[in-house]
């Protein structure tokens, strides 16, 4: 896939919509793409992908789906045609399931006429540490989870990852330069963590091999939404 710099940020739209909907209007000459999260669309359904699309943004649908192969496949042919660019899934659901995601997703789409969405495989969440995934059960570290998680979700077909900044150079090496990596808990220098565990900023995110930069409060929070969305844009270039 190639992607432009503004095509490399996902503004994360998870606000209440008209407000999601304002902040897009205001960055969109700086980013390229809407994050429409799971908040979002309970509430508001496909009409929280529609607002965006209608306005010129790529749209990715975060609701990291999670359940048996045949529900997910079913859900993820939805969203395929609503025209959603961007479909995330936990590969900790396992290889049936994500290759049920992609499935779908295609099928859907292609009924509507659409393209295929890249289908971004959960590794580890970006707020989960080491600690947190002992918590769980799992002995690996989250470099190693998100390492072992990236190479059964290629595997089964995904396009693309949803890992760390901090995993993005080792995962990276393993699946190639083919698949999407797309990196949450983006945070410009200065800025709070706020709930995310293993933040890097922009810049170095990209020169770590990513490829899509999720960005919510930095640029929805800030005090001129413009002004920050630039700087990032800039800070990749």
């Amino acid at each position: 896939m190639s992607l432009g710099p503004r095509d490399r940020i996902a503004l994360a739209v998870d606000l209440p919509l008209p407000e999601g909907i304002a902040a897009w209007e205001q960055v969109a000459p700086y980013v390229g793409v809407a994050k429409v999260g799971l908040s979002l669309f309970v509430e508001h359904g496909p009409r929280a992908v529609e607002v965006f699309l209608q306005r010129g943004a790529r749209v990715f649908l975060d609701l990291k789906l999670h359940d048996i192969p045949n529900t997910v496949e079913l859900a993820a042919a939805k969203a395929g045609a609503l025209g959603v660019s961007y479909l995330t899934v936990h590969a900790s659901g396992g290889a049936a399931m994500v290759k049920a995601a992609v499935q779908g997703a295609a099928a859907g789409a292609a009924k509507a006429g659409h393209p295929a969405p890249v289908i971004l495989a959960v590794t580890v969440l970006t707020s989960m540490d080491d600690a947190a995934l002992a918590d769980t059960g799992v002995a690996r570290d989250a470099g190693a989870q998100a390492a072992w998680l990236a190479q059964l979700a290629i595997r089964a077909g995904a396009t693309g990852l949803v890992c760390s900044a901090r995993e993005v150079a080792a995962v990276r090496a393993l699946v190639g330069p083919g698949i999407v990596l797309c990196t949450p808990g983006i945070r410009p220098l200065g800025a709070a963590a706020n709930d995310q565990a293993r933040t890097e900023t922009p810049a170095s995110a990209i020169a770590a091999g990513s490829d899509l930069l999720v960005i919510g409060r930095p640029i929805t929070a800030a005090p001129d939404l413009v002004a920050a969305a630039k700087a990032i844009l800039e800070s990749i270039n």
